[in-house]
């Protein structure tokens, strides 16, 4: 494994993986939202003025076919060119005659993004035939794409076997395994983690490890009516794993074994449908009438979850207070990522991850007022559940 803060690049070709699977518009397929490219922007610029050229290489979305044109990276190499602030040039394809001659040619100081490599369903079996053809662009290979360091994909965990001494991670990946680490690792004190979200089955694993290392535990979501229904409580119409109860239970039981403080909500915001515009009312968690459903946590859970993050030194959040994609169910969330900004102001490390946290740290414009904001839902998830990642296990053998 190489270091990309002292790697020289002087007259090679680095080949990237970057995650630009960005959202486009569904009209004029332009990007909605760069954060993706902007956070590789870094590493790009990095081997460029060391002396390197770069190949580009992503996935976008799920195509079945190579003719679905709505999938194709070349919607994007405005915005990356754009970012970059200089032209960026585009293959049509990932392999081939066309695009290796491309590589083969691209002087030191330029960039080329090459086509979904999606388009190819070797890249999410694995090929290594199909790896080894997108080696031939490059002299190293960088890997700095979180969101899919998860993924055992033939650029992602294959690729790398081709660059035995000549591979790296970016400046953004390697910034996520430092977040990451710093949250599990870090001996400070009180460390506060907030898990949210619908479902406690897509959380079970996460929770469970991080029992054994946070000092608070906030539950958030839909999830919460699981946990209380679980004690007793009656939930109406609210989201409920009845298939979880008992694994409720087995958490609120080792939380206590542990001395970690849970903190399950204690009021709520209920509406009679799911509906912006529906009725809504604020009553005990525990007490929600039949015919009704929890949204949103309420004023009090607020408040006390604001408490316990203020006084926190490391943050972790990872799942919304609940619907706060409808403006009247997303008070709960707001508070929780103000409280965090708070903590932030006053010194503490803030890690936010996974899809819907970000969603909503960006909604509130509050991204720049956190620690870190990771770039990999499924990818941040699995690495705190203790998984070795390919994409990083690829890099470090």
């Amino acid at each position: 494994m190489a270091d990309i803060h002292t790697y020289d690049f002087t007259g090679k070709r680095a080949i990237i993986r970057v995650d630009f699977n960005v959202p486009l518009d569904k009209e004029t397929l332009e990007v909605t939202d760069d954060t993706r490219i902007r956070a590789a922007v870094p590493t790009i610029q990095h081997i460029l003025k060391n002396g390197g050229s770069v190949v580009l290489m992503s996935h976008l979305g799920r195509p079945k076919d190579a003719d679905d044109d709505k999938f194709s990276l070349r919607h994007i190499v405005g915005k990356v060119s754009e970012l970059l602030g200089m032209p960026v040039g585009f293959a049509d394809d990932c392999i081939g005659e066309k695009a290796f001659e491309m590589s083969a040619n691209l002087p030191a100081g330029e960039v080329l993004l090459l086509e979904n490599l999606r388009y190819y369903k070797h890249e999410t079996s694995g090929s290594e035939s199909f790896a080894e053809q997108l080696a031939k662009h490059g002299d190293v290979y960088v890997n700095d794409a979180f969101g899919t360091a998860h993924r055992e994909h033939a650029s992602t965990a294959v690729i790398a076997k081709f660059f035995p001494k000549d591979k790296m991670f970016g400046f953004l990946l390697e910034a996520e395994i430092k977040s990451v680490d710093k949250v599990l690792n870090s001996t400070e004190k009180p460390l506060t983690a907030i898990v949210g979200g619908a479902k406690v089955s897509s959380k079970i694993v996460i929770i469970e490890r991080l029992l054994d290392k946070v000092d608070n535990l906030i539950v958030g979501g839909g999830m919460a009516y699981t946990f209380v229904k679980a004690v007793g409580g009656e939930v109406g119409n609210s989201l409920v794993e009845d298939d979880y109860l008992e694994m409720a239970r087995d958490i609120i039981a080792k939380a206590k074994k542990n001395g970690v403080n849970l903190y399950i909500p204690t009021d709520t915001v209920i509406t009679d449908k799911f509906s912006n515009d529906s009725k809504k009312q604020t009553v005990a968690i525990d007490k929600i009438p039949a015919g009704w459903m929890g949204l949103d946590v309420g004023p009090e859970t607020a408040k006390a979850c604001a408490n316990i993050i203020e006084n926190s030194k490391l943050i972790l959040w990872n799942g919304p207070m609940g619907v706060f994609e409808m403006s009247s169910f997303q008070q709960g969330t707001k508070d929780v990522a103000d409280a965090i900004v708070t903590a932030t102001s006053k010194g503490a490390f803030s890690l936010i991850g996974g899809g819907d946290s970000v969603a909503a740290i960006n909604l509130f414009n509050l991204a720049d007022k956190v620690s870190y904001v990771s770039t990999g839902g499924g990818a941040m998830l699995e690495y705190l559940e203790g998984i070795e990642l390919p994409g990083i296990k690829a890099i470090n053998n």
